[in-house]
């Protein structure tokens, strides 16, 4: 799954680009032609981070920045490094 966040489920949205020419009527023009329409993308706004999940596993995950922004799971702890036991 590319450019999907785990979280929210945001994805891209297609829609036009629309490109006008002449001035609007309501700023003194004679109105304004539209000249070209082409398809165009939003993409969410994604990063990778390292997530602690429920079962205690630490894993990387695609998430959209508003969920990072708003702290809606836990971020693992920085450093891979671990003590091992004496036992």
């Amino acid at each position: 799954m590319a450019r999907v966040c785990e979280y929210s489920g945001k994805r891209p949205h297609v829609g036009h680009s629309v490109v006008r020419r002449g001035k609007a009527k309501r700023q003194g023009g004679i109105g304004q032609n539209v000249t070209g329409i082409t398809k165009r993308r939003w993409k969410p706004n994604l990063q990778t981070v390292r997530v602690v999940d429920e079962n205690g596993r630490v894993r990387k995950v695609k998430v959209c920045a508003r969920y990072i922004k708003a702290g809606k799971f836990v971020k693992a702890p920085r450093g891979g490094r671990r003590i091992p036991d004496p036992a």
